[in-house]
């Protein structure tokens, strides 16, 4: 059978690096996992009992599309807790993960063709799931300057329908200030265009808090998920928030794409919101390892690192060092046994010399890996 041009879509290739070291622990070696972005902590205590709990009384089947009222009611709250934002829990739609906020979206606000500007280097699925729904990713090559963000003046020419930003960024950690977000909301609207915000790294900060979309414009898509903050990656649970007059139209979406988010996944979920002291103390090991990372990497001859606001990533420049950062990854898994990640996942044109090094791991194994890139590059 023939297949379609949209499924055309380029391997996420740090799911490669994750399989290759596997084969490598399944063949008896210790690899310390810095390539992928996941919490070594599972979901929240609480979160896992209320689940026990439901499962006694409740066959948990479909909930209706747009999420138990209230998962939904909660996740308002808290924008009123972090952000000061009085948010109206009917424009809070449960996703199956930030993916399938990705999904709903990119299919709510886009027609086939249309053009949807996302930073490079920036999260690769945006450009896969644009691809795959026959829409046309445009890669904004961001500068150093700019802190690896987009900026107003990146826009023009470029015939966008609309922007994806993230912020805190991965690969880069970077976050978009006040200004910055608002001088981006403004000249998307100035050019008719959809403004998308991804903030599902938001909770991770480490010196100021991120700025949601939310406390600038109401007419804004922000996706957000309890896979990284609340430490749920694989209960493939998230949110996002849409303006008033969306609301009933990704709702038809998801009633036909999705039915609903797990059951399962959103009784945990609610619970977890309120696990504050388990998900602060975390946060604190994220904190601990980024300082460990910062100091550690150039002493390993990383330097070229900018130190990231949030999330629990570090993207080095390794110009200096290779012109193809997938050979160069190979050979640090395979000499030193350190999973990393090529920046090929995250910017097309300048990834082969970049890495992303995750810190979400166990301090202990941060401080493992940064040993061991360190021989490894005393002996290259």
């Amino acid at each position: 059978m023939r297949n379609s041009s949209r499924s055309a879509v380029d391997p996420f290739i740090v799911m490669d690096v994750m399989e290759a070291a596997r084969r490598a622990e399944e063949a008896g070696r210790h690899i310390i996992h810095m390539e992928v972005g996941q919490p070594s902590t599972g979901a929240p205590k609480a979160a896992q009992a209320a689940l026990v709990q439901a499962l006694e009384k409740d066959a948990l089947g479909y909930t209706v599309a747009l999420g138990i009222p209230a998962l939904r009611a909660r996740i308002a709250r808290m924008y009123r807790e972090w952000y000061d934002v009085d948010l109206d829990p009917s424009r809070v739609v449960v996703t199956s993960g930030s993916s399938g906020a990705f999904l709903l979206a990119f299919t709510a606000l886009f027609d086939s063709g249309d053009r949807v500007g996302i930073g490079a280097p920036g999260y690769p699925s945006y450009r896969q799931i644009l691809h795959a729904l026959g829409l046309t990713p445009v890669d904004i090559e961001t500068a150093s300057e700019h802190r690896l963000q987009p900026v107003p003046t990146d826009l023009a020419g470029l015939d966008l329908a609309g922007l994806m930003v993230a912020s805190p960024a991965n690969p880069t950690g970077t976050m978009l200030d006040r200004g910055a977000m608002g001088a981006l909301i403004e000249a998307t609207n100035d050019i008719g265009a959809a403004f998308i915000s991804d903030e599902i790294y938001h909770g991770i900060e480490y010196e100021a808090k991120a700025v949601t979309a939310l406390e600038l414009t109401d007419q804004a898509y922000v996706i957000n998920s309890f896979s990284k903050y609340f430490s749920m990656t694989g209960w493939r649970v998230g949110w996002m928030v849409v303006p008033e007059d969306h609301v009933r139209v990704v709702e038809r979406l998801a009633q036909n794409m999705f039915i609903c988010a797990p059951h399962a996944s959103q009784v945990a979920a609610l619970a977890a919101m309120d696990c504050e002291e388990e998900l602060q103390a975390n946060l604190a090991v994220y904190a601990q390892n980024r300082q460990l990372m910062l100091d550690g990497l150039p002493k390993a001859g990383f330097s070229k690192i900018a130190p990231p606001d949030g999330a629990f990533y570090v993207y080095a420049d390794v110009s200096d060092l290779t012109q193809d950062s997938r050979a160069f990854a190979a050979e640090i898994l395979e000499k030193a046994g350190v999973a990393v990640t090529p920046g090929l996942d995250f910017d097309p044109v300048r990834g082969a010399t970049t890495l992303r090094f995750s810190y979400a791991r166990s301090t202990a194994d941060i401080e493992e890996g940064l040993l061991r890139l360190r021989r490894f590059m005393e002996n290259r």
